[in-house]
């Protein structure tokens, strides 16, 4: 008897052990089945659709419109040879500057490329990639609001106006380099670029070269009387948190296009010169 009632305590012992061990990896097998498909990354997303969704804006030279109504630019051409080198068609969401961030952290998009300025502040919302082009914000003037001003500290009063996109890094510099002018913000460039050449804002601060490009386009109003830009900048690629395998990739691929100069030869092309006007089709 007492042989059998130990056994049946042994069998017991084995039988709570094995309920225990099935309890214990339950969650970790459902996880395991059911994980994957809601998990996979943007990368192989985008991968198996065959088609990678990119947000831009418009900031000349960066993104803009021909006469024929097409997106053309430094960022575009990017966008076109990075979805040409993951096999994908580009698939291109024109957004104001303002709507960007919000339609990637609601997926209508996998990616932004922008020329968003890497900042601490937006890298708490999104992960960038390493940075594929650098730049500056630059300070355009409007020559005949401004011909009696002898220094900046004249655009730092009350009674100096100056433009900027909202929610940019040139706005948050704006207010931090003239924290006295009245700062006007508007939602595109090319509202902000109307306010600086009709004489309705003193200056305009913006991402270089749109500064120069307004200078050499109405050298009678506007003019650019800084020799460096205000503030250095990078840019990045942005996408959501949680995609390492794509911020992999971007590194990747941006690593290697400046190693065969393709993304140096891009920028010289519509940073350095005006030939794209011509051959984009572009108005002036």
């Amino acid at each position: 008897m007492k042989t059998h009632h130990h056994g049946r305590q042994i069998f017991g012992t084995l039988l709570l052990l094995v309920i225990y061990i099935c309890i214990m990896n339950a969650p970790a097998i459902a996880e395991s089945k059911h994980s994957h498909p809601e998990h996979s990354s943007t990368l192989q997303t985008v991968l198996n659709k065959g088609q990678l969704h990119i947000g831009v804006s418009l900031f000349t030279p960066w993104t803009l419109k021909n006469s024929k109504g097409e997106l053309v630019g430094f960022e575009i051409d990017i966008a076109k040879k990075l979805a040409k080198d993951m096999g994908v068609e580009p698939k291109f969401h024109e957004l104001a500057w303002h709507d960007i961030l919000p339609a990637l952290l609601n997926k209508d998009i996998d990616i932004i490329i922008a020329g968003m300025v890497i900042t601490p502040q937006r890298a708490l919302k999104v992960n960038f990639s390493h940075p594929y082009v650098e730049s500056g914000i630059g300070l355009a003037t409007n020559h005949q609001r401004t011909k009696s001003f002898t220094s900046l500290k004249d655009l730092n009063q009350p009674a100096s106006t100056i433009a900027v996109v909202t929610d940019t890094v040139s706005e948050g510099l704006a207010r931090r380099v003239f924290p006295n002018a009245t700062i006007q913000t508007f939602l595109t460039s090319q509202k902000a670029i109307r306010a600086i050449t009709t004489g309705k804002v003193h200056g305009y601060i913006e991402l270089n070269p749109l500064p120069t490009f307004l200078a050499l386009d109405h050298p009678d109003k506007v003019d650019t009387p800084l020799s460096k830009p205000l503030l250095s900048t990078k840019a990045g690629f942005a996408v959501n948190k949680g995609d390492a395998d794509f911020i992999n990739f971007l590194n990747s691929w941006i690593i290697a296009r400046e190693a065969d100069t393709w993304l140096t030869s891009a920028h010289k092309y519509w940073f350095r010169s005006l030939d794209w006007r011509k051959d984009a089709g572009v108005k002036e």
